[in-house]
């Protein structure tokens, strides 16, 4: 039987579940360096759900709560992740992580120059 509800159905079914999942490219001028590795853990360790992230389509997911792991991964420009939540606030941990590496990690309002 062939499923043909709209796709937003299927994202509100996966919020019930407490999973969802998002990909972006970094578009950082120098990736996830010091600075913008800190922001982005310490954003993920504020939802309670856990938060992974695959970098490249390595199929390795770290754990996103981890800045051993997050500036371990190398994470340059041009970088395609996957970030994905499950649990508690498992959608809203996507959309503000996203919303932060759209951002460029805030780097021009705090130091007032251009990433």
């Amino acid at each position: 039987m062939r499923d043909n509800r709209p796709r937003k159905e299927t994202t509100e079914v996966a919020e019930v579940h407490g999973y969802c999942q998002t990909e972006i490219e970094v578009t950082h001028g120098f990736g996830l360096h010091a600075r913008p590795s800190v922001t982005f853990t310490r954003l993920a360790k504020s939802f309670p759900c856990t938060v992974e992230v695959e970098v490249n389509g390595s199929d390795v997911w770290l754990n996103g709560k981890s800045i051993v792991k997050i500036m371990g991964a190398k994470i340059r420009r041009g970088s395609v992740l996957k970030i994905r939540a499950h649990g508690l606030r498992a959608a809203e941990a996507i959309v503000a992580l996203k919303a932060l590496i759209e951002r460029n990690f805030d780097e021009e309002k705090k130091h007032g120059r251009t990433a």
